[in-house]
């Protein structure tokens, strides 16, 4: 993979020095203490995470200059708040927070307008979620979030989804290595009614042939809307595995179609 590079006046990305886990722990016990030089330390030997996420839009039409300066409010947010208490990595408890500055600023810029009933109630469950997580180290649950702010758990998955961004119809939507599953693949032919009919029988008998597990993911993620960390809490394992369990899932539905 070739390297990615953003340029910083003076600065060449790609030299950008990465500090390592004993190099981190030393300097935030020195930021901590009250030296200033140590955050500045922290910053730059974390700039490569901003870039490496920042990386993911690059082939969004958008200046990666502004995304890599918003990400890096968000990296210093991070050394702010960050306590080696948490049991964390430091990568892991900031990389939500650049992600959050970079897609602000995408909502910000995109040409698709929200009812700012539901943008306001999207980020008072944002900013629930960051206060939530600063304190407990982990993500809250949609349950948890309903009761705290006293909305049902569908409005949660409807305000979120309201700030993610467009969709092209000819994003990729699955690939295990073969052939490209693109979203235009997925949009039914409403002129077509026994077709659908057709499909959605064929979609509830492959479900049915499926493991539990797999067809307990299915539901959970794509019914009731909730996150893989949030299934991964719940069931006691690693997002990767819920990731894992969810596209064999995803790629046996499919097979039991054909």
């Amino acid at each position: 993979m070739s390297k990615f590079k953003v340029d910083i006046v003076g600065i060449d990305t790609n030299k950008l020095k990465v500090l390592k886990n004993d190099e981190m722990a030393t300097l935030f016990k020195k930021f901590k203490d009250g030296d200033k030089m140590a955050k500045e330390d922290i910053i730059n030997g974390n700039l490569k995470l901003v870039l490496s996420i920042i990386s993911k839009f690059r082939n969004k039409n958008l200046d990666m200059n502004d995304l890599f300066q918003v990400g890096c409010v968000g990296l210093i947010k991070a050394v702010d708040n960050f306590d080696p208490e948490y049991g964390v990595m430091f990568s892991t408890y900031a990389v939500p927070l650049i992600l959050g500055e970079v897609k602000r600023l995408i909502r910000t810029n995109s040409s698709v307008r929200i009812a700012r009933s539901i943008r306001d109630t999207a980020y008072r469950i944002l900013k629930f979620k960051e206060e939530y997580s600063n304190i407990n180290g982990f993500e809250p649950t949609n349950a948890i979030i309903s009761k705290e702010l006293g909305i049902e758990e569908y409005e949660i998955r409807d305000a979120l989804e309201s700030l993610q961004d467009p969709m092209s119809i000819f994003d990729p939507i699955y690939n295990d290595g073969g052939d490209t599953i693109y979203l235009l693949d997925q949009i039914a032919d409403t002129k077509k009614n026994n077709t659908d009919k057709d499909l959605i029988l064929a979609m509830n008998e492959a479900l049915t042939k499926i493991k539990k597990r797999e067809r307990d993911i299915l539901v959970s993620r794509y019914i009731i809307g909730k996150t893989q960390s949030e299934i991964a809490d719940e069931l006691g394992v690693s997002q990767a595995q819920v990731s894992r369990i969810e596209s064999n899932a995803i790629k046996s539905v499919h097979k039991l179609m054909e």
